[in-house]
C-alpha cells in the first residue's frame, strides 16, 4: 500500500507464541522453545488460573521454573510469550543521527569529520571536561597555530601550555610556556632552530683590577659584574646550580704583571664534587711577559645546589706577584 512519508519499518515484529505442558503433579521445571530475557516476557496460565511471577522463574533465558510443581493434566499449562524481537533496526547511512545522551559500549568508529559543540570525554585517555581542551583550527580565520591545549581549570587567568604551528620556517612550530604564558620554556622553529629561554646560563667578568695576588695561597677570583644570568644562579662569585645535570663550565683568567720568578701559575675551577685545574709553568717564557692567559673548562656533574666558582694558586718561595685583569671572565650553562 503507498505512503505518505518513508515507509514504516518492519524489523520489529511481535508475535503471539504458546506452548502447552502436560503437568504431573511432581516436575518444576519446564523447558521453552523460545529464549526469554525476564519473567515479565512470559504470561503463564496452569488449569486455567493466570499465574503471579512470584510463582515461577526463568532462568538461562529457556528454563521455566515453579515454585510449585503445577497438578497433573493434559495440556493444562500454557506459556504465552508476550512479544518476541527478530531482527534489528539498521539506521540509515544517509540520515542524521540526533540523540540528547547515550553511552557507547563498544567501539565508535568515524570515517568522517566528528563535530561536537560540548566537551567530548574520551575514556580511553584524551580529554577532561571543564579541566582542559584540545583545541584545532576550525577554518573560519586565519590561525597560525595547527593544535593547542589550554588548560581550563585555573582561575588565574592561565592560557595554554603546548602549542603546535603549521606555519613558515620563521613560525613557531612547538611552544611550550609557563603556567600563565609569559615565558617561554621551548620553543621549536619551522626551520628546525631549538631554543630554550629559561635553561640555566651566566657569563660573569671581574668589575675591576685584583693586584697583588699573595704567594703560597688560594684566592678567590671576584667577579663583581654579571654580562647575563639567567635563572639568577649566579651571586657572590659563585655559580649555584638550581637543578641537578652536568653543566658546561668555562673559566678565562687573564694576567698582568707576571712574574716568571715563580714555579708556575694555576687556576682552579672548583665544584662541589671535584676540582679542574690549568696550569702555567713559568720556563714557558723567557722573561716576564706583560700579560698572560689561562683557560679551564669542564662539563662537571652537578647536583641541585652544588656550587662552583673559581681560584688561583701561586705556589712560589720568592716574592712573586701579579695581578688579574677585568677581562677575567666565568661562564657556563645547563648542558644536559
Amino acid at each position: 500500500m503507498p505512503y505518505i512519508g518513508n515507509e514504516p519499518a518492519d524489523r520489529f515484529t511481535s508475535i503471539p507464541t504458546v506452548q502447552q505442558f502436560n503437568g504431573d503433579g511432581s516436575t518444576t521445571a519446564f523447558t521453552l522453545s523460545r529464549t526469554v530475557s525476564s519473567d515479565q516476557d512470559i504470561l503463564v496460565s496452569v488449569d486455567g488460573v493466570i499465574q503471579d511471577t512470584a510463582a515461577y522463574a526463568v532462568s538461562s533465558g529457556t528454563t521455566l521454573t515453579f515454585s510449585a510443581a503445577p497438578s497433573t493434566g493434559t495440556a493444562n499449562i500454557f506459556v504465552n510469550h508476550l512479544g518476541l524481537t527478530i531482527g534489528s533496526v539498521v539506521h540509515p547511512a544517509s540520515s542524521a543521527l540526533a540523540a540528547t545522551t547515550g553511552t557507547f559500549t563498544g567501539t565508535l568508529g568515524v570515517t568522517g569529520v566528528l563535530t561536537t559543540t560540548a566537551a567530548t570525554v574520551f575514556n580511553g585517555g584524551f580529554a577532561s571536561p571543564n579541566k582542559s581542551s584540545v583545541l584545532v583550527p576550525d577554518g573560519t580565520g586565519d590561525d597560525d597555530w595547527a593544535f593547542k591545549i589550554s588548560n581550563l581549570e585555573a582561575t588565574d587567568g592561565r592560557s595554554y601550555g603546548l602549542k603546535i604551528n603549521a606555519g613558515s620556517t620563521t613560525d613557531e612550530a612547538l611552544l611550550i610556556t609557563d603556567h600563565d604564558a609569559s615565558n617561554v620554556l621551548f620553543k621549536v622553529l619551522g626551520s628546525g632552530a631549538v631554543t630554550m629561554p629559561a635553561q640555566p646560563a651566566f657569563q660573569a667578568r671581574t668589575a675591576t683590577t685584583q693586584s697583588n695576588i699573595p704567594i703560597n695561597a688560594e684566592t678567590t677570583i671576584v667577579l663583581g659584574s654579571e654580562i647575563f644570568d639567567v635563572g639568577s644562579n649566579f651571586a657572590s662569585n659563585t655559580f649555584t646550580a638550581p637543578v641537578t645535570g652536568k653543566y658546561q663550565l668555562n673559566a678565562i683568567l687573564y694576567m698582568t704583571n707576571v712574574d716568571t720568578d715563580t714555579q708556575y701559575y694555576q687556576l682552579e675551577l672548583v665544584t662541589s664534587n671535584r676540582v679542574y685545574y690549568a696550569i702555567l709553568t713559568s720556563d714557558t717564557y723567557a722573561s716576564d711577559p706583560d700579560y698572560v692567559t689561562i683557560n679551564v673548562s669542564g662539563l662537571a656533574d652537578m647536583d641541585a645546589s652544588d656550587t662552583a666558582f673559581l681560584r688561583v694558586e701561586i705556589p712560589n718561595n720568592g716574592a712573586a706577584q701579579m695581578d688579574i685583569a677585568v677581562e677575567t671572565t666565568f661562564s657556563g650553562f645547563l648542558a644536559c
